[in-house]
């Protein structure tokens, strides 16, 4: 199909790139984006924007996300995980008294959204009418198809008798990692103005916060927004509260449709904050009508291509551009290359 839709959802970015544009609003990184954001480095001064990857702590976040397991790999003589530390001298075949070295590997298994990470546009879909015909379908941005061209693992994805394991053969997060993810940031400190509290933020709420600071957004700028959420996950150290966990700091109001449409009308290239999920997880709603439990994940990854980053670390970065009267920066948020990946952890770094 050399078109997946026939009609996209209203308002979405479906198609504005081209029929088999995998990046949505990272587009919108241009060379002229990049250099707007290095102008921004005055101090040269770097920020690290990731917590340590085995933050929050066990399961009490999500229960579908593990913290990460390290271990050693096995040594020259096929020994699993038993040697940190292997020398040289004393491998089989390439053992040499006279070699002095000492070598380690190790493997992780991880799970790519437990802690700082990227949502793809492969994270988030919804069953929508792409066709015309009257029927839904599941599909996910710019038309790409649950099961055609975003599959679940098999012995044969390809259908060619390689072997081959496949997950999202579309939107994986290597496009986003190829693109380098550069460009100018803008923090939003809603954790100074509204304190630690568990509230939703509206549009009306966000101006104010943002005047308040003069913020300004502009088209292709990263928004980035400080709640909090992580300073309390690192003050824990991996022992988070089980119920405060799901009940503190502010959120996007998902549920504001002056919100909704700031946040596409802004024409951001990406969304980012530091606690959960960007929006609140407020369960049930009275709307009788079909709709999405995750509004704004709906909004930025199914219909704009926005890609959402969560559980950063902003603290360090709030207080110094606070104490030093700015709200600008150098970003740089390379997801991993990893092929078909819904999501990716990833070490972001602001430079000042």
């Amino acid at each position: 199909m050399a078109k997946r839709w026939t009609q996209r959802p209203p308002g979405s970015t479906w198609g504005e790139w081209g029929e088999d544009d995998e990046l949505g609003r990272i587009n919108l990184l241009t060379p002229e984006k990049v250099l707007e954001g290095v102008r921004e480095v005055e101090a040269g001064r770097s920020f690290c924007l990731s917590l340590p990857l085995d933050f929050p702590g066990g399961t009490d976040l999500n229960q579908r996300r593990q913290p990460p397991k390290l271990s050693p790999t096995e040594d020259m003589n096929g020994v699993p995980g038993v040697f940190y530390n292997i020398r040289m001298s004393e491998m089989a075949d390439w053992g040499d008294p006279r070699y002095v070295d000492v070598w380690a590997d190790d493997v992780v298994t991880l799970s790519l959204q437990y802690s700082t990470q990227w949502d793809s546009l492969a994270h988030v879909g919804a069953e929508f009418d792409a066709d015309g015909d009257g029927i839904e379908e599941a599909v996910y941005y710019n038309g790409y198809r649950a099961g055609v061209d975003l599959v679940g693992p098999s012995d044969d994805a390809r259908g060619d008798g390689s072997g081959h394991r496949s997950f999202a053969h579309h939107l994986g997060l290597e496009h986003m990692a190829a693109n380098g993810v550069q460009g100018r940031g803008v923090l939003v400190d809603l954790r100074h103005h509204l304190g630690d509290d568990w509230r939703g933020v509206t549009l009306s709420v966000l101006q104010e916060v943002m005047a308040a600071d003069g913020v300004v957004v502009e088209p292709g700028d990263m928004l980035l927004l400080h709640t909090g959420f992580a300073t309390k996950v690192l003050e824990w150290d991996r022992n988070p509260d089980p119920r405060q966990i799901h009940r503190m700091s502010p959120y996007l109001d998902g549920r504001d449709p002056d919100l909704l449409a700031w946040i596409a009308e802004s024409q951001i290239s990406a969304l980012v904050a530091d606690n959960y999920a960007v929006e609140g997880l407020v369960g049930k709603d009275p709307d009788p009508s079909r709709h999405s439990f995750l509004p704004i994940h709906h909004l930025c990854l199914f219909k704009l291509g926005v890609p959402l980053g969560e559980m950063w670390y902003l603290h360090d970065l709030a207080e110094w551009l606070r104490d030093h009267n700015r709200c600008r920066f150098l970003l740089t948020a390379p997801p991993l290359r990893l092929p078909g990946a819904v999501g990716s952890p990833l070490t972001p770094v602001a430079t000042v």
